[in-house]
């Protein structure tokens, strides 16, 4: 199935934008696209949280600035965002890890909820503005473990505190653009992606990276619940799905509101399934999967349903599984051998904006 659309370069050209979290994974993808097209870019972040960093190859070295701040402290936040005075935002700053979520359930409630009202009140004050753009997750949604793809309407929940605290912070984000934005024109809209991959991410606990760190050490990777089936993408596809929705609500405030981007439906995989695609890259790769699952309570089964992206943005997957997965292990063999980051994810950019596979 083809991408119906692509950025524009010609819109954002010159754009002032503000990304909050960019020294992390996706922040530095969505960064170096941004700079691509023209967009006057900043940042606001944490120091990137793992060695090595997109970041580090992506960063203030290479056309924008980042200010590092804690979204936790308002006045950091307020600062930084009078001094940009950005035209559009998107908001990716956040502990975005199940696991960790457990560990510290207060420090991931304070920055995914109280960060976000930081941000959306900072912004009340910029005249400037016309579009923001946050940043949550498929597992918004009360998992009832049903076989079918979650719709943008349905009940939100979240059992653990990571889930959870996204899913309040989509009423945080709709009542601030039903209270304060809708009025002025300013276009307030939430994005849920499905699991992302890709290259020139080092987190720990993510499926990916785990399987690079393992079998690039000659270790086994350990697999603790390869029956859950996800909605995995290429971080291109959300990406694209993000910058597409900036456009659209530029002309089109109304629109705003949240919207669901992931692969097509029967392109949902299981973890067993992800790693069998990653193995081929990996031919003396070796995986020991858990007999049962273990670890704190994670969903089972989570699709998302697209019909609302594709219907009013024009906008649909490029990519299936197996190439999102054939792609992200090419970045990091390629990168293992000493290619430049930036030119790997150049490569990968141009690529999916010519819909290659």
């Amino acid at each position: 199935m083809e991408n119906l659309v692509t950025p524009a370069a010609a819109f954002w050209r010159g754009k002032r934008v503000l990304v909050t979290g960019d020294t992390g994974f996706k922040g530095g993808w969505l960064t170096r696209w941004l700079l691509r097209l023209g967009a006057e870019v900043s940042g606001l972040a944490l120091p990137p949280p793992t060695q090595p960093s997109l970041f580090d190859a992506i960063g203030p070295n290479h056309g924008y600035a980042c200010h590092m701040a804690d979204i936790r402290d308002y006045s950091q936040v307020k600062q930084r965002i009078a001094a940009v005075q950005p035209h559009i935002v998107f908001h990716l700053a956040a502990q975005a890890l199940v696991r960790a979520s457990y560990d510290d359930p207060l420090a991931t409630w304070a920055t995914n909820v109280q960060g976000t009202a930081h941000v959306l009140d900072a912004l009340r004050q910029e005249s400037a503005l016309k579009v923001a753009i946050f940043i949550t997750t498929d597992k918004v949604y009360r998992n009832r473990e049903f076989a079918y793809p979650y719709r943008e309407d349905d009940e939100l929940g979240g059992h653990d505190p990571y889930s959870a605290s996204k899913a309040a912070c989509e009423l945080l984000i709709a009542s601030y653009r039903q209270s304060f934005f809708a009025q002025s024109g300013v276009a307030i809209a939430s994005a849920r992606a499905g699991n992302v991959i890709g290259g020139g991410d080092w987190a720990a606990d993510r499926i990916i990276p785990d399987a690079i760190r393992a079998w690039q050490n000659g270790q086994p990777l350990r697999v603790r619940n390869p029956a859950s089936i996800r909605p995995w993408q290429h971080v291109l596809e959300p990406l694209g799905g993000y910058l597409r929705l900036a456009e659209h609500l530029w002309a089109h405030p109304e629109a705003a509101g949240p919207f669901n981007f992931g692969p097509r439906t029967d392109e949902a995989a299981s973890v067993g399934q992800l790693i069998a695609h990653a193995q081929t890259s990996y031919p003396d790769a070796l995986v020991n999967f858990a007999s049962a699952p273990s670890g704190p309570h994670e969903a089972g089964w989570l699709a998302l349903e697209i019909a609302k992206a594709r219907h009013i943005l024009g906008w649909q997957p490029v990519w299936s599984v197996e190439q999102a997965v054939q792609r992200t292990m090419r970045w990091y063999r390629d990168w293992q051998q000493g290619a430049d980051p930036i030119a790997l994810c150049d490569r990968d950019i141009d690529a999916y904006e010519s819909r290659r596979p």
